[in-house]
This record gives C-alpha cells, sequence and structure tokens, in this order.
C-alpha cells in the first residue's frame, strides 16, 4: 500500500470513526460475567460458484462474502484467497479487543490498524502436489498493531495488546489446538 493510499484511509477513517457506546459494551461484559456458561454456535455456508476457485461463505443474513484465488493458484483474483480471509479475521478480531477494551477504560480510540501477514508452503497444491513432510498451513503468522489511542500511557497500551492476545477468540483458535471434523452431509 502506497503512503498516498495509506494517508487517504486515515484521513477516511478520521473523519469516519464512530465509537462504541461505552455503557452498552459494560452492559454486554456485565451479562458475560453474570453467566459466563453461554455458549454460541456461529455457522457460515460455503457453496463453490462453479468459476475456477470462487466461493459464495454466507452468514447470518449477510451478502455473500466472496473467497477466491489469485492467479497464480488458478483463480480469478476476485477476493481474498482462505488463507487472507484467515488473516482478515484474525486481524478484525484483534482489533475488535483492542478496541472493546481500550473504551472500557475510558480511553479515546482515534485509530486500530493491525498488519497479518503468515509464511506457507503451497507446494502440496491443496494435496494434489508435492506430499512430502511439511507443514501444511501457516507456519507462522506475525501481527502488528498501530494504535491511536488517547488516555493510555506506553506501558498501558502494551498491556493493552497483550490482554486483546489472551481474549481474542479468533487469535486464539488459531494459536491454541481445537477440535474440528470434516465429514460428508
Amino acid at each position: 500500500m502506497t503512503a498516498t493510499v495509506t494517508r487517504e484511509i486515515v484521513q477516511t477513517f478520521e473523519k469516519t470513526f464512530e465509537a462504541i457506546d461505552r455503557d452498552r459494551l459494560l452492559a454486554l461484559s456485565e451479562k458475560g460475567r453474570a453467566d459466563p456458561s453461554i455458549v454460541k454456535t456461529v455457522r457460515a455456508k460455503t457453496i463453490a460458484e462453479g468459476r475456477r476457485f470462487r466461493h459464495l461463505n454466507y452468514i447470518r443474513n449477510l451478502d455473500a462474502h466472496v473467497v477466491d484465488e489469485p492467479p497464480a493458484l488458478l483463480g480469478d483474483d476476485t477476493a481474498p484467497n482462505p488463507t487472507e480471509a484467515l488473516l482478515a479475521a484474525l486481524g478484525t478480531c484483534v482489533a475488535v479487543g483492542l478496541q472493546a477494551n481500550a473504551v472500557a477504560r475510558g480511553w479515546t480510540v482515534r485509530g486500530i490498524e493491525i498488519e497479518s501477514e503468515g509464511d506457507i508452503n503451497i507446494t502440496s497444491v491443496w494435496g494434489t502436489g508435492d506430499l512430502s513432510e511439511k507443514p501444511v498451513g501457516l507456519s507462522e503468522v506475525r501481527l502488528k498493531a498501530r494504535l491511536d489511542i488517547e488516555g493510555a500511557s506506553e506501558a498501558e497500551l502494551d498491556a493493552l495488546v497483550a490482554h486483546a492476545a489472551r481474549w481474542s477468540p479468533v487469535l486464539n483458535t488459531v494459536k491454541n489446538p481445537v477440535s474440528v471434523s470434516l465429514s460428508r452431509a
């Protein structure tokens, strides 16, 4: 991303940033403390569109979220690929946690930016290429948080980042072993 594009995004963000309602956040937090046993099932339906590797993902009643592959991986390059979508979900989850915790602490959030990157060996070509012993999937993920938050010291911001990492559902799903099954419907 060029410096000009970044500056334009930041300027747009500064003009349109709407803070979350702290009272509603605290009420939601209290609800979680009152009944820590609540578990919600989340769902998504993925449908192959029939155009190379382009897939439509349906979540709740939202418009389809498209996932595709880049031309080097035989896609049409119309949307993020699955690994990029995972990184976007990871960055978004961390950003939400940073924002919620900053607001809960009474700090003013002016901006949050998460850069996510990871390393992946793609030579197995989804199990049709090189099947020698190697890690499948991302072997390392690196996140960097840029925070523009008023009212917090550098030490408090470092603690905020550590706290958000500790409580991010997507980060912990990626980081910790989780039971996953795949079967025919």
